[in-house]
Formats: C-alpha cells, sequence, structure tokens
C-alpha cells in the first residue's frame, strides 16, 4: 500500500509538472543555432540546462539519460509525456553500467542520446568522463549544448547547479558545438583530452551566447515556438 502511494504521488506530480510545462510552451519560444548536420549524436549540456532538451529535433529519435532516483522517476515521466525516449538503469550499482549500454546500444541503431554531463550531483561544470566512454564505444559524436537568454523572466534557482527555466515569456536559444568524435583506439590519456575538449567547447558557448542571441532576436521580435 505504501509503495502504491508513493507511484501514486510520482504520478500526480508529474503530471501537474507537466501541465505546467505545457502551458509555459505557449510562452517560450526557443531557436537552434548551428545544429549540426549529423545523423545522431549524444548532446552534452550542464545538468543546470537539462530543459534545453525541449528544443531538440526530432524529439521522438532522443534518448534522455535519468538517474534512478525518486525525483529521477518524476522527471522520466515527465520527459516521457513529451515524446523523448528515456534511458535508465536498475538502481546499485550496476545501474550506470546498464543505463550507458542501453544509451550506446539506442546510439548504434540511429537515435540520439541527451547527457547532463556534470549530474546528477556535480561538481558543477566538470564533464564526468561518461559521456566520453559512450561516444567512444558507439561511434556517434559528442554535440555541445548551451541554453541562453536575456530575458529577465529566464529565472535562475538557488539549486547546486544553479538550475535555469523560463518563466512565462521567454525568447532562448540552444546553442551548439561543433561535434566531437572519440576514436575507439584511444588511449586513457587520449579520452581525457576529448573530456577536456567538451568542457572547453562549453566554455567557448558560453562567451559566445550573448552575441548570438543579440543576432537571432535583433529586431525584439518574439515568436511563439511552433
Amino acid at each position: 500500500m505504501v509503495r502504491f502511494l508513493h507511484n501514486l504521488d510520482r504520478d500526480k506530480i508529474s503530471h501537474f509538472i507537466y501541465s505546467i510545462f505545457k502551458i509555459q510552451e505557449f510562452f517560450t519560444n526557443i531557436q537552434n543555432v548551428n545544429h549540426p548536420d549529423v545523423s545522431n549524436c549524444v548532446y552534452a549540456m550542464w545538468h543546470a540546462h537539462q530543459c534545453c532538451v525541449h528544443g531538440f529535433p526530432n524529439r521522438e529519435k532522443v534518448n534522455v539519460m535519468i538517474s534512478r532516483s525518486r525525483d529521477g522517476e518524476i522527471i522520466a515521466k515527465v520527459c516521457e509525456k513529451w515524446g523523448f525516449k528515456v534511458v535508465r538503469g536498475s538502481k546499485g550499482k550496476k545501474g550506470a553500467a546498464e543505463a550507458s549500454l542501453h544509451m550506446i546500444n539506442e546510439l548504434k541503431h540511429g537515435n540520439s542520446g541527451a547527457i547532463m554531463i556534470d549530474g546528477p550531483s556535480g561538481p558543477v561544470k566538470v564533464v564526468k568522463d561518461g559521456v566520453v566512454k559512450i561516444a567512444k564505444l558507439s561511434g556517434a559524436p559528442i554535440v555541445p549544448v548551451y541554453w541562453y537568454s536575456e530575458n529577465p523572466t529566464f529565472l535562475k534557482f538557488p539549486t547546486w547547479d544553479s538550475f535555469r527555466l523560463p518563466f512565462l515569456a521567454t525568447n532562448l536559444i540552444n546553442l551548439y558545438g561543433e561535434p566531437i568524435y572519440v576514436d575507439p583506439n584511444n588511449t586513457d590519456e587520449q579520452d581525457e583530452q576529448v573530456r577536456l575538449r567538451v568542457e572547453k567547447s562549453l566554455e567557448e558557448l558560453e562567451k559566445q551566447a550573448p552575441q548570438k542571441y543579440k543576432e537571432v532576436f535583433r529586431f525584439g521580435i518574439w515568436t511563439r515556438k511552433k
């Protein structure tokens, strides 16, 4: 009975969050900037920018990796309602490996993935090596993504990652970096260089974002996302 109530709570909470996001969708305008011409990839973003997945094209082919926490269960249900696939391992020590293998299999079959690369608990803006291993074993490139807006309605929350979320009318850009391929024959040292390259790419996107935002919204015109 307790388990049933907990599951019911998660269902209710996820439905409530999804309903809020559906209302917010009407007020949110996300423009993709420099999206690469690749058949599939591993989108890599900071944990704070996880909601940028809403702007991805072909979301039905995007697998979002989500932790096996209670909060993760709620997020997973919301992502599924949005039309994404969800990748999650079992609870315990083997869960992360299971999730990675699932993601690699999806990538090999031509689908894409989305990974919060400093999640689920930090340290903030430090790329973990899982994304490099997944790209290396799947052959799919890593595509860094940075979410940005100058609107005061792009809220920053007092969480460990400074989580970002639009509230009411908000113009946003998803700014994409160049695809980063990982040679399957790389040594551990070379893999570490790739990891640092992903970090560097996201740092560069952060610097470029204000100017790119101005270029996209230079006339200050707000158009609802289709």
